[in-house]
């Protein structure tokens, strides 16, 4: 018993601690803006900086091809050629709220799964990488792995994201696939943190159901977390009792429920999360 309230104490005085910190670094940021006394400004026409939408910055790469470039093909020495269509990251705005929201998600994840770089995560629908980029980041080479389905979206992460954000060292696992099917990604394979972002709510529950079966045993026990955000549509449907039984059925069990803030802009996102069941 003792040994449990000095535990719980000093994980009190450590979330005081960084809540302090985190308040500190909010201060010193302020007071940079306010030193340099700086407002935010109309983005318009002035000397040295000719402000593009995106449509018009990729009819210049068509029609201008950048100030300098490269006539021949063969004095071409450009490594790996992206189509100028992901150079002016219209895939940032696929996901209906600021690309930034990203980095929020990771610090949740990663501070509610308790992860160190040599975790193991898997997300279920990585998209554009979002959310991705800051784990393969943080993660050790080969630890981030992901499912997703669309095309276009595989293209900008390996086409941009990965090689701008000098992370195709990291060479994440990642997957073109559906239907929850995560053969590829080996028998042996066990994650510290699986989950999956606005993603169960776009699948019929069967095949959400399907997946968590497969997942089970990708879980780490007891410490492992599946992290499932918005609703649980595909639960609670069945009732609370039932969806119970058929998580229990499973090998799983419903933890609690979070919410977390966004940094930049008003918003903040709800998250369920699962564990394996102890029993």
């Amino acid at each position: 018993m003792i040994i449990t309230m000095v535990g719980v104490g000093l994980a009190r005085l450590i979330k005081k601690r960084e809540y302090l910190q985190h308040k500190r670094i909010l201060k010193w940021i302020k007071d940079q803006i306010q030193a340099n006394g700086l407002h935010m400004q109309d983005n318009v026409l002035r000397k040295g900086i000719n402000p593009r939408t995106r449509a018009q910055q990729l009819q210049d790469l068509i029609e201008f091809k950048g100030i300098s470039h490269y006539e021949g093909q063969s004095d071409n020495h450009t490594a790996l050629p992206c189509p100028g269509e992901l150079l002016v990251e219209g895939h940032h705005s696929n996901y209906g709220e600021p690309w930034a929201g990203g980095r929020d998600v990771f610090e949740f994840l990663a501070e509610s799964s308790h992860l160190t770089p040599n975790s193991r995560v898997l997300e279920i629908g990585c998209g554009t990488l979002r959310v991705g980029l800051h784990f393969i980041r943080y993660l050790i080479p080969e630890h981030f792995h992901c499912l997703e389905r669309d095309e276009l979206s595989l293209m900008a992460a390996f086409r941009y994201e990965l090689p701008s954000q000098g992370l195709l060292h990291k060479r994440p696992l990642i997957v073109r696939g559906e239907d929850m099917d995560f053969s590829k990604f080996g028998s042996g394979v066990v994650y510290d943190l699986i989950y999956a972002s606005a993603v169960f709510l776009h699948m019929p529950d069967k095949l959400v159901w399907v997946g968590l079966e497969r997942l089970v045993s990708k879980l780490k026990p007891y410490d492992g977390r599946i992290f499932v955000s918005h609703n649980i549509k595909f639960c609670s449907r069945l009732g609370g009792e039932e969806c119970t039984k058929r998580l229990a059925s499973l090998g799983l069990e419903y933890s609690t429920k979070h919410t977390h803030d966004s940094l930049l802009f008003n918003h903040y996102e709800i998250w369920f999360e699962f564990r394996r069941s102890k029993a």
